[in-house]
């Protein structure tokens, strides 16, 4: 999910929507190449038609991929030393098997995301999100470093300088199984990206269809800002998670889109109302607005207030553009609120 940092302007929304799909495809439909000595390292993937080597660790040569933005980049064929500069990245990679050697800190964050806490003890963090230290990324030795959503020219120019392996692997509209499928393909693991997918998508829908009375209710996803709150778009990751599920939102939540909406006040905040409200914060100062404001009487009553069906997330994990293992902690905080009661 971007960031308040992320945001496009309308305008520029508009442009990047017609681009967005054709930019992650162009990373999941990539060319394929060697070294010279490396031919045998360069095999058509099944059901690509683009002459890219099938999924899985291959050792030496080269591939050449296009980004999220068209660039063809050459990558190895079987990565070593990983840098990630997103914690959507993070999430990808390890969802692969891959441990990095170098990450960034989660949004808005000055440590790695909690819910990927224990899987990168010891890894070097070599910056906060989109906001590496070059000299870091340096002493990392990357041979592949996934970029996110950097737009920033001159840091992509100072990274490909560092390696000529650096991606940019997310379009600011895409969801997160493009994007993972994209850098699946990347570090040469396509088939088991789509593996984890098929896996993830089988158990969203058996977990929604468990569901006894809380089937298919009305789920309101906002978080709550400084300055008050903003409900998640349909496309917006988490948002997505609960689709999967056969869950809906509420009528007026119903809206595509993949951003949060501009921070409601008090007047609308009826807007935020539902079956179920899953609320999270990203910052101290968000924490404490919210708690500001559960003590006024409009917030007293809404609904899901009233019906005792609010539930605090992590903002981390459910305000982000989200990935397997993140899918993975949405799905599971939704099942437990909503399996917990049949009222």
């Amino acid at each position: 999910m971007p960031s308040s940092h992320r945001s496009l302007t309308t305008a520029r929304r508009r442009v990047v929507r017609l681009l967005a799909v054709a930019g992650a495809a162009g990373l999941l439909l990539t060319g394929c190449g060697s070294d010279s000595d490396s031919e045998s390292d360069a095999k058509p993937a099944a059901n690509q038609g683009s002459g890219a080597p099938a999924g899985g660790d291959s050792a030496g040569g080269t591939r050449t991929v296009k980004d999220a933005t068209g660039t063809a980049v050459q990558v190895p064929a079987g990565p070593k030393r990983v840098v990630v500069l997103t914690q959507e990245d993070l999430d990808a990679v390890l969802a692969l098997g891959i441990k990095p050697v170098g990450i960034t800190n989660g949004q808005g964050l000055d440590k790695p995301p909690a819910y990927l806490a224990d899987k990168v003890k010891g890894i070097e963090v070599v910056g906060n999100l989109l906001q590496p230290v070059m000299d870091k990324v340096i002493a990392a030795k990357p041979d592949l470093i996934l970029a996110g959503d950097m737009q920033d020219e001159q840091v992509l120019k100072q990274l490909r300088k560092i390696t000529p392996a650096t991606l940019v692997t997310m379009a600011p509209t895409d969801d997160w199984k493009l994007s993972f499928r994209g850098i699946g393909n990347a570090v040469n693991k396509l088939d088991q990206a789509n593996k984890v997918i098929t896996d993830y998508e089988a158990k969203a829908k058996k977990t929604g269809e468990d569901l006894t009375a809380n089937k298919g209710a009305a789920v309101s996803i906002v978080r709550w800002n400084p300055n008050g709150p903003s409900w998640m778009e349909k496309r917006q990751f988490a948002s997505g998670v609960a689709l999967d599920m056969g869950l809906t939102r509420p009528k007026a939540q119903d809206k595509d889109g993949n951003a949060h909406t501009p921070a409601l006040s008090l007047e609308k905040i009826a807007e935020i109302d539902g079956d179920w409200l899953f609320l999270g914060t990203l910052t101290a100062d968000g924490a404490s607005a919210l708690k500001e404001v559960q003590e006024k009487p409009a917030y007293k009553e809404l609904n899901a207030v009233k019906k005792n069906r609010v539930v605090t997330v992590d903002g981390s994990v459910w305000s982000t553009r989200g990935g397997p293992l993140a899918a993975d902690v949405v799905l599971g905080d939704i099942a437990k609120a909503l399996s917990a009661t049949s009222s």
